[in-house]
């Protein structure tokens, strides 16, 4: 085959920035009039296709509520692919390919979290994606983190054994689709279809902009 190569001199991003569209979930049918409106407030690395939507509801003043309360807050970077848009197709879970996406874990969360599990303290994710992350490497150092970085394609359904969550913040998702069977796993299916139902019920709003459930 054949193997095509650009040369830009300028800053890549800025051109990307002017160039580039944001990619948005299928259900949102017109692109943003204000890109910040998909973006965390406490979005540092460039690299993710799309935001982390749990992370939204989250202000610069609420997050100070939140630590003067005493909770610790401590961050992981996963950038998140296209493919977390795509529903499970395949006729059993176990026949269902993961897209991978890179993440990394900085030494000062690793040692937070450990210290927190150490002492019988609740390690509550926001999203899905932090929530992936955190697994993949608790997973594959017996339950602890550490400061690394790499590659995951974890698949969360029911029956996992969760190795470092308590607990999740997490949207409400689309049918069939992995975050749905990740939330089960933590939850179990049928208190899940239960708030889904009251959620539906009561109008609450799903998908990016919408509400979120609070599982412990």
């Amino acid at each position: 085959g054949r193997v095509v190569r650009f040369r830009y001199e300028g800053i890549f991003y800025e051109i990307l920035d002017q160039l580039g569209s944001m990619p948005l979930p299928p259900y949102i049918h017109a692109q943003l009039d204000d890109s910040e409106r998909y973006q965390t407030v406490y979005a540092r690395e460039r690299g993710s296709a799309a935001a982390p939507t749990a992370g939204l509801h989250f202000t610069k003043p609420y997050l100070e509520q939140i630590a003067a309360k005493g909770v610790q807050l401590a961050y992981v970077t996963l950038h998140v692919g296209l493919g977390t848009f795509r529903p499970v197709a395949a006729d059993s879970v176990e026949e269902h390919v993961m897209h991978a996406e890179y993440y990394e874990i900085p030494e000062e969360t690793a040692e937070l979290v450990n210290r927190a599990k150490a002492e019988g303290r609740r390690v509550i994710a926001v999203g899905t994606t932090s929530c992936r992350t955190l697994e993949t490497v608790g997973r594959a150092n017996g339950g602890k983190l550490t400061a690394s970085s790499g590659w995951t394609d974890i698949f969360i359904y029911p029956g996992y054994n969760f190795q470092i969550l308590d607990g999740l913040l997490t949207n409400f998702h689309l049918p069939k689709s992995t975050l749905v069977m990740l939330v089960s796993a933590l939850a179990g299916k049928e208190n899940v279809m239960r708030a889904y139902k009251s959620a539906v019920e009561e109008e609450y709003r799903f998908f990016s902009f919408g509400d979120a459930m609070l599982i412990l």
